[in-house]
């Protein structure tokens, strides 16, 4: 796993200090967007890069971590929210920057929070058949155009309610981040870590409790805009995610005490604090970077393991939990036996 972090670090207080108008207006309280989420920071890339262009040099960081002979790569899975363009796939240009086979299966996958987490259980489904030997996913969250967007909605609104800013509030939470995952057989392996497998869940019927996407003819750009009802998404995740994590020891055959350590999706800390109590493990597991990166999407919670792994949260040895939860609402929760960093030879 690999990730890379972006150079623009936007305070919760810089964002509340630009919504100004909005908050003297509704009486909130300064400070309200840090005391509510734990976010104190997220990060930015700056404006006009392509998330492909940092895909690719994730991507590229990814492979030399392995020391997998890329001749091997026979996948490259594109899974973020953010994509270049409508066509072709972003994956495009990730197997064009790293001069990979013609023979290698190009595609993006979509699933909001999920779609890295997707792009691994496509990956290794196909190493199981056989059908490949290796593969990569990757993505990467821009995160400014939904943020900035937000703020400039907020302030322009001439019919401005309460419940819009409530609405409105998780999209004040995004970051940017990026994080790229190989896979590939036992045999090329050349660390030992082990994909065991585990579950998927999925609660359609609160697919509308998030939604974002672009509608230039409401806000006269070409930014996105979300709405999230965060409470009630918030319940209903946790109560799927419990669920989802039931199935997943199931399969496993786990109990929480052979757990070791934990990611999950970065959301906030009221979501941390009730996820670890509903699924009955230690919050000390976890390894968290939503105080500094805030809601980084799809790329949350890989970018989250690559950053605990490289500051040495995870020991060889270890069993680990990926707890991944994302709107429509869909649980993908995968186990993890980690020996440690690609040897040479």
């Amino acid at each position: 796993m690999a990730c890379s972090l972006p150079p623009c670090v936007v305070s919760s207080a810089d964002i509340e200090s630009r919504l100004a108008p909005v908050y003297e207006r509704f009486h909130l309280p300064v400070g309200r967007l840090e005391m509510m989420t734990g976010i104190r920071e997220r990060r930015f890339w700056e404006p006009g890069i392509l998330p492909g262009k940092i895909s690719a040099e994730t991507a590229e960081k990814a492979v030399a971590q392995s020391r997998l002979d890329r001749a091997h790569l026979g996948c490259v899975v594109h899974g973020s929210v953010c994509r270049d363009q409508l066509e072709p796939a972003t994956a495009n240009a990730v197997h064009h920057s790293l001069g990979l086979a013609g023979s290698a299966l190009v595609l993006d996958v979509s699933n909001a929070c999920l779609g890295l987490l997707n792009g691994m259980l496509l990956v290794a489904n196909m190493i199981e058949l056989g059908q490949i030997r290796a593969g990569l996913v990757v993505g990467t969250e821009m995160g400014r155009g939904l943020v900035e967007g937000t703020i400039d909605t907020l302030l322009s609104s001439t019919t401005l309610t309460k419940q819009d800013v409530k609405l409105a509030f998780a999209s004040l939470t995004i970051g940017s981040g990026s994080a790229a995952i190989v896979l590939c057989d036992r045999k090329l392996s050349k660390t030992g870590n082990r994909l065991l497998g585990g579950q998927f869940q999925a609660d359609t019927a609160s697919h509308e409790l998030c939604a974002g996407g672009v509608a230039a003819e409401t806000h006269g750009d070409d930014r996105p805009r979300m709405q999230t009802d965060s409470e009630a998404l918030l319940h209903a995740g946790i109560e799927l995610a419990g669920a989802t994590w039931q199935e997943t020891k199931r399969v496993l055959n786990w109990t929480g005490s052979d757990v070791q350590k934990s990611f999950t999706h970065q959301v906030g800390r009221a979501h941390r604090r009730l996820l670890y109590e509903k699924l009955g493990l230690d919050p000390g597991l976890d390894f968290s970077t939503v105080e500094f990166l805030g809601n980084t999407g799809a790329a949350a919670l890989p970018l989250t393991a690559a950053l605990g792994i490289e500051r040495g949260h995870v020991k060889p040895g270890d069993n680990v939990a990926l707890l991944g939860i994302g709107s429509g609402l869909s649980a993908i929760m995968l186990g993890l036996n980690w020996a440690g960093t690609a040897k040479t030879g």
